[in-house]
């Protein structure tokens, strides 16, 4: 048997980055772009990439390091099985002796906020729940995934993207600080996506970059209680709610202002490069609203119709 899973791309709509400071976010399944794995039984275990590492020259070769490291996606196949084992040790679940190959691909564009790596691992996880008839709850595997990147990779993120990759379609999302440690989860509201607008999405891979570090500074102020970046991360979280009753009543206009709002309280407490700051104000020049939908690199926003 073989069995092949998938989780897409995602994008912040409204509210991020609260997710990762105990906020509330909505965020949309973007299926152009999927990370894809392949999974069947062998005769021993093995982790195999679909990429190909041959570049165009020597300067292809260089700016490709400097843009995504030494690291490809094997270590994120890795600590998925990880913790996958320790899920179900943890739960008491005794998991027949069976091997397996792992292929695994992505064509989500690298490090433009688009959530590709936990991409990766959230198919996985979905690959070895088939496999090994495993069922994980729907709300708890986004935190298992979450602890495969922050625990066994040390990559700082939050919640957010592992919750719309396994829920899928467009999510609310609020994290609040105690239903959170308490439940080691947010609470998680499903929106019907035939309520939302027309929505564009927008990348430079030339702006790629590590989210974790565009966020490291920031945790340890929010963490040290400075008084800026914590109003303002509770600001951008009642956006996200503000932004949800605006879709559930249908007020695209409130929508539209809060897509921009977002990124100007963003701009408060982070520091956005010139060239980030362009790819917004470009849009907006346009005519379109235009945030981050995730820690820069992509933007997104609303457009009224097709012929705009």
């Amino acid at each position: 048997m073989i069995i092949e899973t998938r989780a897409f791309a995602r994008a912040g709509l409204l509210g991020n980055p609260s997710d990762g400071f105990f906020g509330k976010t909505i965020s949309i399944i973007v299926r152009n772009f999927g990370a894809s794995v392949l999974l069947y039984e062998s005769p021993e275990l093995r982790i195999e990439e679909d990429e190909e590492y041959a570049f165009r020259n020597l300067r292809h070769f260089t700016d490709t390091i400097s843009k995504t490291g030494y690291y490809g996606g094997k270590r994120l196949v890795k600590a998925a099985i990880k913790k996958f084992c320790d899920y179900c040790d943890e739960q008491g679940i005794k998991l027949p002796y069976r091997n397996f190959t792992v292929r695994f691909s992505t064509t989500i564009p690298r490090q433009v906020g688009l959530s590709g790596s936990s991409a990766i691992i959230t198919a996985t996880f979905k690959a070895l729940m088939q496999f090994f008839e495993v069922q994980i709850p729907m709300e708890m595997l986004p935190t298992w995934v979450l602890r495969a990147e922050t625990e066994e990779l040390a990559i700082t993120a939050g919640l957010q993207d592992r919750v719309i990759q396994a829920y899928e379609g467009c999510v609310f999302m609020d994290f609040d600080k105690d239903f959170l440690q308490a439940n080691q989860r947010g609470r998680y509201e499903q929106i019907d996506p035939a309520l939302l607008p027309n929505f564009y999405i927008a990348y430079k891979t030339e702006l790629s970059k590590v989210s974790g570090a565009v966020h490291n500074p920031i945790k340890e102020r929010f963490e040290a209680g400075d008084p800026l970046v914590c109003d303002t991360m509770a600001e951008i979280a009642q956006v996200a709610e503000d932004g949800k009753q605006a879709i559930l009543q249908g007020d695209m206009e409130r929508l539209n202002a809060l897509i921009n709002k977002n990124f100007d309280l963003r701009c408060k407490i982070y520091k956005i490069s010139p060239e980030n700051l362009e790819l917004v104000q470009l849009a907006r020049s346009c005519g379109v609203s235009a945030k981050f939908a995730g820690s820069g690199g992509t933007i997104i926003g609303m457009y009224p119709d097709e012929e705009s």
